[in-house]
C-alpha cells in the first residue's frame, strides 16, 4: 500500500539540536515542508556519511522554508554522544529525533521489528502534514542530499503550479510538462 498522501500521525519525541534537548511534535511540522530521515542506528558507518552530506545542504533546505528531521531508534543521550565524539555528526544544526519506542518508525511503516531498527527511509512532508514523496533503500546504501533536495523543489513547484509536472532531472527555471487531455492516461 502507498503512503503518499498519509497524513502523519500525532507524535512528541525528544531531539537533539544545537547542543539542546527539546520536544518535537507533529504540531511543529505543520505548516512548512519537512523531510523524515530515518536511518538505522548512531555509530554506524554508512548512516554519518548521509547525515554529514544533509549538514552540509541544510542551509539550502531551510531557503526553501524546508525543515531536516533526522530519526533513528536511539534515545536523545545517544544523539548527543555520537554528536560530541564524531566530527562529522558535530556539523549538524537539524533536529535529531530520538524513537526509542518506535513510534515514529511504525508510523512511516520502516521499523524492521526484529532488529528494533528503522530502515533507511527518506520522507518528504508538505505543510498539510501529508506524506508527499519517499523512498526506502537498503540499509548499506547511502542517499544523496542533492537529490532529496531537487525533489523537495521539484514538489513544491508542483504543488505551487498544480497544472504541470515536472520531467526527469527537472531542475528550476527548468521546461516543465503541462498534460494535455489526450495524454493523461499515459501518466
Amino acid at each position: 500500500m502507498s503512503l503518499i498522501n498519509k497524513e502523519i500521525s500525532a507524535f512528541s519525541v525528544q531531539a537533539f539540536q544545537t547542543g539542546e534537548f527539546k520536544t518535537v511534535t507533529k504540531e511543529d511540522v505543520l505548516g512548512k515542508w519537512s523531510v523524515f530521515f530515518f536511518y538505522p542506528a548512531d555509530f554506524t558507518f554508512v548512516c554519518p556519511t548521509e547525515l554529514e552530506d544533509l549538514a552540509n545542504k541544510y542551509d539550502d533546505f531551510k531557503n526553501l522554508g524546508c525543515e531536516i528531521y533526522s530519526v533513528s531508534t536511539d534515545s536523545h543521550f545517544v544523539h548527543k554522544a555520537w554528536h560530541d565524539a564524531s566530527e562529522r555528526i558535530k556539523k549538524i544544526q537539524y533536529p535529531m529525533l530520538a524513537d526509542p519506542t518506535h513510534a515514529l518508525s511504525k508510523d512511516f511503516e520502516v521499523l524492521i521489528e526484529a532488529d528494533g531498527m528503522a530502515e533507511r527511509g527518506t520522507f518528504v512532508v508538505n505543510p498539510e502534514g501529508k506524506i508527499a514523496a519517499y523512498e526506502v533503500s537498503a540499509g548499506n546504501v547511502g542517499r544523496n542530499a542533492d537529490e532529496l533536495f531537487r525533489k523537495v523543489q521539484a514538489l513544491q513547484f508542483v504543488a505551487e503550479h498544480g497544472d504541470e509536472v515536472c520531467p526527469a532531472k527537472w531542475q528550476p527555471g527548468a521546461e516543465t510538462l503541462k498534460p494535455s487531455l489526450d495524454l493523461v492516461g499515459l501518466l
